[in-house]
């Protein structure tokens, strides 16, 4: 099919107008305006820079590292000033590293039963307290939440819990010793007697805080005492459940530390021990950095299990 242009039709479909066109089989087309487009040229999406990324990252190092790290540079530069005098009693840090640089740079060193290294001590010290403290755990939230939930076991177990938690935890070891007749087991259960008031104490409050819309509920749903403790008091008591057993732990490596003094063996406390009695000063020092180091990290993790189980209700 052929169509027939017109030229003046054409000079104005270049110009923009409607012109009507005309073909062999009588059809008309209609030519539209043409019209430019306009093209918009999109401004470059500029990359962050290197700096933007990491600000936050490096300002959460400098906010959180930076202070202690300074406090610390500080304190040892005090420390060796105040020690180098010809009175001081105490070694300079630098007298510490020279005397004790095997026990800092190689603490799993092995050459004996007695002749071991810091890590492996603290490794045994830590065993003894990862079963007292579990101990610790599962029978305070037990007796946590009967004394919380029933008025009268409150009123007859709360006098004798506060005044068994006054006792000193070395005051427990020569019972302790005469009942087991031997220093592990011992050892176990003056963690365990020291660390699990906390875990009572706070597990009884928080089950006396739970609301007593949830108690309605349950009463709803007919739920029976084991479906109530596990999916009530638990979950409501939480919060004061963990922060009783960040201050139990705390307090079972307190015990086992001063524990071992007494009892022997290879854990961390016999070796502060046998250092003194063999006058180490450095290595004595040198222990009590592992102690702090090991306590803080332990602290940080039961607050850490307990901001994921809680979902972050408690403060670390």
């Amino acid at each position: 099919m052929s169509i027939a242009y017109d030229e003046t039709n054409q000079r104005r479909s270049e110009m923009g107008q409607a012109v009507l066109k005309t073909g062999t089989m009588g059809a008309k087309v209609v030519a539209l305006p043409t019209m430019q487009a306009e093209v918009v040229t999109l401004p470059a999406v500029a990359s962050r820079p290197l700096q933007e990324r990491f600000s936050p990252w490096l300002r959460s190092i400098l906010v959180n590292v930076l202070p202690p790290l300074v406090t610390v540079a500080l304190m040892l530069l005090f420390w060796e000033i105040a020690a180098s005098g010809p009175q001081s009693s105490l070694p300079p840090p630098s007298k510490i590293w020279t005397e004790a640089k095997d026990l800092i740079v190689e603490p799993f060193f092995w050459a004996g039963s007695q002749d071991i290294g810091l890590g492996w001590r603290i490794l045994v010290s830590l065993q003894r307290v990862a079963i007292g403290f579990s101990l610790a755990a599962v029978v305070g939230i037990l007796l946590g939440a009967l004394v919380g939930q029933s008025v009268w076991a409150m009123r007859g177990l709360d006098p004798v819990f506060q005044v068994l938690r006054t006792v000193p935890p070395l005051a427990w070891l020569p019972l302790s010793l005469a009942a087991f007749r031997d220093s592990q087991p011992s050892a176990i259960f003056v963690i365990f007697i020291t660390a699990i008031w906390p875990v009572i104490i706070n597990t009884a409050v928080g089950i006396r805080n739970i609301p007593q819309d949830y108690r309605n509920v349950a009463q709803v749903l007919r739920l029976n005492q084991v479906e109530f403790f596990f999916k009530v008091m638990v979950p409501s008591a939480a919060p004061y459940i963990f922060t009783g057993l960040r201050i139990g732990v705390g307090l079972s490596w307190l015990a086992i530390v001063a524990a071992e003094m007494l009892t022997g063996g290879v854990g961390i406390g016999f070796f502060i021990w046998d250092a003194w009695n063999s006058s180490r000063l450095s290595d004595i020092i040198v222990a009590l950095v592992y102690i702090g180091v090991v306590g803080f990290v332990l602290d940080k993790l039961v607050a850490f299990i307990g901001s994921v189980v809680t979902r972050g209700t408690i403060v670390n």
